[in-house]
């Protein structure tokens, strides 16, 4: 018999999936937009406040700190109460923390704030992407997560416009830009009203009557009649709830059994070779672009040049994510984000080096390429990796070892530069993209295979 999630894997791309996409993808961006503002209110900071590196590397760094916990946090509460809720929780959250940012009166408020912040953020990226990977038609499904990482750029392309715009206009530039950030607080409701639940979660849970609705719908966008003899029709879950009655919220004893650990022994390689990535690409990308304005601003540009020079470098992380969705279908996941990790090391090595506002912004253009794509490929790949019951606190708990590392760069890229200067900075950069480009070969290929049920 065909199960429901079958039924989905086959339907072609329609509006019903567009619209999901679009909205994950917003919410996305906005989640862009937040992290990549306060690059530019560090740097408007460090002439208003008079605020030293250590005290700038603590507001960089504190937002991951929450997003750490808010990773772990969110993918486990993904599992258990499901994926729209807890994003739609996550942008509440961290909305409503960044408008009151703004309202900073000193750096400690600002840092306590920042850290509610990333508590939201943090939850947030590994839910959508699971979310929009479990209803992705499975031909295109890598191509489709890939789409709606390429929301980031958009959203720090809007960093970089309000970093422009807004934050050199005076004294309180930033807290403008900031107070723009309580926009995901009321989109927040779009997501909890306008978006379905994942039906494998639904399933999961023994609350079939919805799951086979949402299917229903998706098949009518399609014109496609459901089956008739799959009125009832199920995807087996070992221990699973009766179909007949709604599980409750908290799993059973023998739920909880049924549930395979992220690290057991057919899962703990493929673990280990994901967090690696998740921690080389975090630590190379959120040392080098938290940190960018400040840097050029350091180099003697002013706010508004180095502003600019950062918006123009933001540019290219589109094409990135453009080349990086054709070729992760073309090529597969592994290949993808294998390649665009290693491009990603030939960039930074080279910004390093670079001495001339050109040289700047084609090595800085050339480092948002390939590290954007890098990312959309492992968005992709992360959620393809794990079953139903443990998919969205595997790929939770990948993001939440991550964002230890983009905790550790900030804080270190003050060190680093005492000892070495820029190219120290973006040396160490490349060989973390290195280690993650070898991590990213010993991952299991997993284009065109359904997502695992059970």
């Amino acid at each position: 018999m065909t199960t429901r999630t079958e039924r989905l894997d086959g339907l072609p791309f329609t509006r019903k999936h567009r619209r999901l996409l679009l909205g994950s993808g917003v919410g996305w961006a906005l989640d862009a937009m937040d992290v990549g503002l306060i690059s530019f209110v560090m740097a408007a900071l460090a002439v208003h406040w008079a605020l030293t590196p250590t005290e700038l590397s603590w507001i960089g760094s504190i937002g991951f700190v929450g997003m750490a916990i808010g990773a772990a946090l969110g993918g486990l509460l993904a599992d258990r109460i499901g994926r729209r809720q807890v994003f739609a929780a996550t942008l509440l959250v961290y909305g409503l923390a960044t408008g009151a940012a703004a309202l900073s009166t000193g750096i400690a408020v600002l840092i306590v704030l920042r850290f509610i912040v990333g508590l939201g953020l943090g939850a947030e990226l590994p839910v959508a992407s699971t979310l929009v990977s479990e209803f992705a038609p499975r031909r295109i499904r890598g191509r489709v997560v890939v789409i709606l990482e390429g929301f980031w750029a958009v959203g720090w392309i809007m960093a970089a416009l309000i970093g422009y715009f807004v934050v050199p206009t005076g004294d309180d530039g930033w807290r403008w830009a900031l107070a723009i950030g309580l926009v995901p607080a009321a989109y927040a409701l779009v997501i909890r009203f306008g978006l379905p639940e994942s039906v494998r979660f639904l399933e999961s849970k023994g609350r079939v009557d919805e799951a086979e609705r949402i299917v229903r719908e998706y098949e009518a966008s399609a014109g496609v009649e459901p089956p008739a003899a799959e009125t009832t029709g199920t995807t087996p879950l070992p221990d699973r709830a009766a179909p007949d009655r709604v599980a409750p919220v908290g799993e059973s004893p023998r739920e909880e059994a049924a549930r395979e650990s992220i690290w057991s022994p057919r899962l703990r390689r493929r673990t280990g070779a994901l967090w690696i990535v998740w921690f080389g690409i975090n630590f190379s990308y959120y040392g080098a672009f938290i940190w960018l304005p400040s840097l050029l601003v350091s180099q003697g540009f002013d706010l508004v040049r180095s502003f600019g020079y950062t918006l123009i470098i933001t540019l290219a992380q589109l094409p990135g994510y453009a080349v990086a969705a054709w070729l992760i279908e073309v090529w597969g996941r592994r290949v993808t984000l294998a390649v665009f990790l290693s491009g990603s090391a030939v960039a930074a090595g080279l910004f390093g080096l670079a001495g001339t506002p050109a040289t700047i912004i084609a090595a800085g253009m050339a480092l948002s390429f390939f590290n954007l794509g890098a990312w959309g490929a492992l968005y992709a790949i992360g959620p393809e990796l794990y079953p139903t019951r443990t998919r969205g606190s595997g790929t939770g708990a990948a993001a939440a070892f991550g964002r230890i590392a983009s905790i550790i760069a900030p804080l270190l890229v003050p060190v680093m530069l005492g000892a070495g200067g820029t190219a120290m900075v973006f040396g160490v950069f490349a060989a973390a993209f290195v280690v993650a480009a070898l991590a990213a070969f010993t991952l299991p290929e997993r284009k065109g295979v359904a997502l695992e049920e059970t």
